[in-house]
């Protein structure tokens, strides 16, 4: 699918910088993270001037050093312009109002230049270190493109028009979260074993019994769009997951984060009986069986498959007649029941040599990883997911298409689902994506592959997220939003109560 361009971002005339006028010092900045900076001041009210003028309210800049590089002390002395650090810029940006400005004020008394003495100390946080907000894609494609492992309930956005799987749908793929505390990957790729007891996301897991009954009823409210009570659940269990006790008492966990007094109920009931009357329920209830199958099928969302229960489909069977499938949602029933065969390890491997083979003939050096469940050691697999980048930053750019239509001439690759390009373009960070059906070779078994092309500069993120699991990823995404951030598979940004 071609990508759509990006559009010049809408000022708000009553937005957080309103009134500002900023000149930008670009020494020492990310052009990515200049890009991001440009479009949320734009976006919230101010105005970019370039060149300086009297007409510059605020001038941001690394340090003293970058600023005084490019104007210098007898020109700053003459206007009335604020002189801040870019960290003033990201605080304001997390907190989602103006920070105070005394605290970042550079000063130019000393030759090195620094933050003003006010500055807590230098407290803050290098802005080096933090990652621009992506500017998301419109095409629903976007949507779909980031990775199951990464999931996050509260964003949860469908449209079932497109011929796109939804985030829900991928996520449950699995109804118990399958990480174990052994689940750890070394440099090489490889999953290796780990006795460090401090390891930050390696909990005791002591009440299993509760988290994989907590983690089939997320799958069950995703399945019906009910993301409210999904996230509900998908937020206790790595609280539950973390203690490092066993629970015999509701008691035990009553002052608990994420634990409401309905919470409190299911535990109780678990302990006591060692089963919950409503996943009994569920389990049991039609309708709530024939929406989750047909959130099986790829491309078939909760509201899709809610529509389709509607009409009166209750089997696939009943769904191969239906005329308001797409054809990406036509291909996942054809190919259901290949698509749920798990593929062996030892094929998904010889498929990974395949790959790196085929995208060495086509740019040498080009780096091409299978990570998913293959990365973290597991035995079998349910799809691929194959992350691609190249180490000098620009290789990358062009490279999908010429990958993939070599792959269909070898008949390796066979339909395809989602297709968009945007390292040409420079949108939607510059990350290109396929989604199709792949064969071993020698055989007409279809099977799940996915790729994604990242630029060298976030490939780090790409790699974190298309390895996962989902719980492993739904905690990173908690801890970074507990200390202010978003993080996805493009980078680590600082959270803001602004759209994209």
């Amino acid at each position: 699918m071609a990508p759509k361009k990006d559009k010049s971002p809408l000022s708000d005339p009553d937005g957080m910088f309103s009134g500002m006028v900023v000149f930008l010092i670009e020494t020492g900045v990310q052009s990515r993270r200049l890009q991001i900076w440009k479009q949320k001041l734009v976006q919230m009210g101010a105005k970019i001037e370039d060149p300086f003028s009297k007409n510059v309210t605020h001038v941001f800049a690394m340090d003293a050093n970058s600023l005084l590089q490019k104007v210098d002390r007898e020109r700053l002395s003459r206007f009335k312009a604020k002189l801040l650090a870019y960290q003033w810029l990201e605080d304001s940006l997390t907190k989602g109002e103006k920070a105070s400005e005394d605290l970042y004020v550079l000063s130019l008394q000393s030759r090195g230049g620094s933050l003003s003495p006010k500055a807590d100390n230098g407290s803050h946080p290098n802005s080096s270190e933090i990652t621009p907000k992506k500017s998301r894609s419109s095409t629903e494609d976007a949507k779909n493109a980031s990775p199951r492992h990464m999931n996050d309930t509260k964003e949860l956005v469908v449209d079932d028009s497109q011929d796109t799987k939804s985030a829900s749908s991928l996520a449950s793929r699995s109804s118990s979260p399958e990480v174990t505390s052994s689940e750890v990957i070394d440099s090489h790729n490889n999953p290796v074993g780990t006795s460090d007891s401090s390891s930050l996301y390696k909990p005791p897991d002591l009440n299993r019994n509760i988290t994989e009954i907590f983690g089939k009823l997320i799958n069950i409210y995703r399945a019906l769009g009910d993301d409210r009570r999904s996230f509900s659940y998908y937020k206790a269990i790595p609280v539950i997951e973390k203690l490092p006790f066993k629970i015999e008492s509701v008691d035990q966990v009553k002052h608990l984060p994420a634990i409401g007094k309905s919470m409190q109920d299911h535990i109780q009931e678990i302990v006591t009986t060692g089963k919950l009357s409503k996943l009994e329920h569920f389990e049991k209830d039609e309708k709530v069986k024939t929406i989750s199958l047909f959130g099986e099928v790829w491309g078939i969302g909760p509201a899709t498959a809610l529509k389709l229960y509607e009409k009166g489909h209750r089997t696939l069977d009943d769904l191969r007649n239906e005329d308001s499938l797409t054809h990406s949602q036509r291909l996942g029933l054809k190919y259901f029941d290949d698509i749920q065969t798990r593929i062996p390890r030892h094929e998904v491997e010889e498929m990974e040599r395949l790959l790196q083979k085929v995208g060495e003939e086509i740019l040498p050096s080009v780096i091409v990883v299978c990570g998913g469940s293959y990365r973290r050691g597991k035995s079998s697999c349910g799809d691929m997911d194959i992350v691609i980048t190249h180490a000098d930053g620009k290789s990358h750019i062009g490279f999908l298409p010429k990958f993939i239509k070599r792959l269909k001439d070898m008949k390796f690759l066979r339909e395809d689902l989602v297709f968009s390009v945007h390292s040409t373009e420079g949108t939607d960070s510059g990350v290109d994506t396929y989604f199709g059906l792949c064969t071993y070779p020698g055989r007409e078994l279809r099977h799940r592959i996915d790729f994604k092309v990242y630029p060298r500069d976030i490939y780090a993120f790409g790699l974190i997220a298309w390895t996962g699991n989902d719980v492993l990823n739904r905690r990173l995404r908690l801890l970074a939003e507990s200390k202010g951030f978003h993080l996805d598979d493009t980078g680590l940004f600082p959270a803001t109560h602004s759209s994209d």
